[in-house]
C-alpha cells in the first residue's frame, strides 16, 4: 500500500474517508437549519458523546451545510482560561462587516454594530492582547451592563435581527461546551431563549461531553426545552465495517470478514480507533485482501502509539490523588462504576471524595451517566490505566 495515499487520518476533528453511522444526525441539523431559516421555533442542537466518537467532525459538517443554505456562521472552541465573550466578539465583528457589505448601508446592521461596540467596551475584550476595537459609538443601555446574563441575550437580538434584515441567517458552533463556566452557559441559554421567543433566524450547534445535559438543565431549568441533546456514540459493527471497507474499496483493497471482526472488537466502534487502526492496517499490509493477520500485527503498533498520543497526554494532567481514583475505577471493570465501591475501596465515605470527583469531571476525565454512578469519558481508558499499572 502507498502510505502517501493512506485514506485513513487519524487526529483530532481530522474528517474520515467515510462519515458513516450519522444519517439520523445530519437529517435532525438539516431540519433545524431549514426550520430557523423559514423562521419557525426549532430547539437548537448540542451534540454529546465521549471523546473520539466524532462530534468536531459532525459539527464541522453541520456548518458546511448552514453555508450551502446561505447561513452566516461563527465556529468557536470553547476552553479554559477563555470568556465566552472573548471568544464571540471578533467572530460577531466580522460577521456584522459582512453582512455590511450586502446590498449597502443597513441600520440593523449598524445598530447591531454599535450593540456590540457596547459590549466590548463593557468586558473590556481583547485578543492575543491586542484591543478588539470598533470605530463606531456604543449603543448606550444596551449590553453594556456589565452582567453577561443581561448583556449576551441583547447582543444576540441585536444580530439577529441584523441578518434578518439582510435576509439571511446566522448559525453559531461551539465545540466543547463544558468549558464554559456556569454563568456563560447561562447566559447563553438566556439568549437563545431570547431569540426563539421573537422567532429570529439564529441558532446554536454546539458539541461536547456527556455532562451537557446536566450542566444545563442546572444552569437553567428550561434547558430542556430549549435544547436537544442528540447522543454521538460508537458506530455499529456493520457501519464500523463500511467506515474501513469502502476508502479502501475506492483504492482497490479490499478487508477479510475476520480482519473487520477483529478492528471492531478491539476498537468497540469507536471512530477514531477505527481510523488509527486502519493508518496502521494499511502501513504494514503488502498485499489485499487485508487479513486478521495483518490486523493483530498492526494492533502491537497501534495500542502504544495511542498510549501515548491519546491517552497518557490526559493522564499526566492529573494529580496522584486523582490518577489513584481512576485506578480503582478501572479495577472495577469495563462499564460505569459505582461511587460507593470507589469510596469503599479507597477507604474512604463518599462525602470524601466530593473534592476529587468535581476536579476530575471538570478536567473531562469523568461523567456520571446515572446516580450514585462514574465513567470515563475517554473510550477505553479503563483498558490503559490497567497498562499502566504494569
Amino acid at each position: 500500500m502507498d502510505s502517501i495515499t493512506n485514506p485513513f487520518s487519524p487526529g483530532a476533528g481530522s474528517p474520515p474517508p467515510e462519515l458513516v453511522g450519522r444519517d439520523d444526525l445530519i437529517e435532525q441539523a438539516n431540519i433545524l437549519l431549514e426550520r430557523i431559516r423559514l423562521r419557525r421555533s426549532e430547539k437548537s442542537m448540542i451534540l454529546t458523546g465521549l471523546r473520539g466518537v466524532g462530534k468536531t467532525v459532525l459539527l464541522n459538517e453541520i456548518e458546511r451545510m448552514a453555508s450551502k443554505k446561505a447561513y452566516s456562521t461563527i465556529s468557536v472552541e470553547s476552553y479554559e482560561g477563555k470568556t465566552l465573550g472573548t471568544l464571540l466578539a471578533p467572530q460577531l465583528r466580522q460577521l456584522l462587516f459582512d453582512l455590511d457589505r450586502v446590498a449597502g448601508t443597513s441600520d440593523k446592521v449598524k445598530r447591531g454594530l454599535r450593540v456590540l461596540r457596547s459590549f466590548i467596551g463593557t468586558v473590556k475584550l481583547s485578543v492575543p492582547n491586542i484591543p478588539i476595537e470598533l470605530d463606531i459609538d456604543p449603543e448606550r443601555g444596551t449590553a453594556d451592563s456589565g452582567d453577561l446574563e443581561v448583556d449576551l441575550p441583547a447582543l444576540f437580538l441585536a444580530v439577529a435581527e441584523a441578518a434578518q434584515d439582510r435576509h439571511s441567517a446566522v448559525a453559531l458552533f461551539i465545540d466543547e461546551i463544558q468549558y464554559l463556566n456556569r454563568k456563560e452557559l447561562g447566559s447563553l441559554i438566556m439568549a437563545l431563549h431570547r431569540i426563539q421567543q421573537r422567532q429570529l433566524p439564529f441558532t446554536m450547534i454546539g458539541a461536547g461531553l456527556p455532562v451537557l445535559p446536566g450542566l444545563a438543565g442546572e444552569s437553567k431549568s428550561y434547558a430542556e426545552r430549549l435544547l436537544s441533546f442528540p447522543i454521538v456514540g460508537a458506530l455499529s459493527e456493520s457501519d464500523s465495517a463500511r467506515a474501513l471497507e469502502e476508502p479502501a474499496r475506492a483504492a482497490g483493497v479490499s478487508f477479510n470478514a475476520d480482519a473487520l471482526k477483529e478492528v471492531f472488537r478491539i476498537t468497540e466502534g469507536y471512530p477514531y480507533f477505527l481510523q488509527e487502526w486502519g493508518y496502521q492496517i494499511w502501513k504494514i499490509a503488502t498485499s489485499s485482501p487485508i487479513t486478521a493477520r495483518v490486523v493483530k500485527d498492526a494492533t502491537a503498533i497501534a495500542i502504544p502509539r495511542l498510549d501515548e498520543n491519546f491517552f497518557r497526554v490526559r493522564f499526566n494532567r492529573l494529580t496522584p490523588r486523582e490518577k489513584t481514583f481512576l485506578r480503582v475505577m478501572a479495577d472495577s471493570g469495563h462499564g460505569p462504576a459505582r461511587t460507593s465501591d470507589i469510596a469503599d475501596k479507597l477507604q474512604l465515605r463518599i462525602n470524601q471524595l466530593g473534592p476529587v470527583r468535581a476536579n476530575l469531571i471538570k478536567k473531562g476525565m469523568i461523567y456520571s451517566p446515572a446516580h450514585g454512578e462514574l465513567a470515563f469519558t475517554v473510550p477505553l481508558f479503563d483498558e490503559f490505566m490497567k497498562r499502566a499499572a504494569t
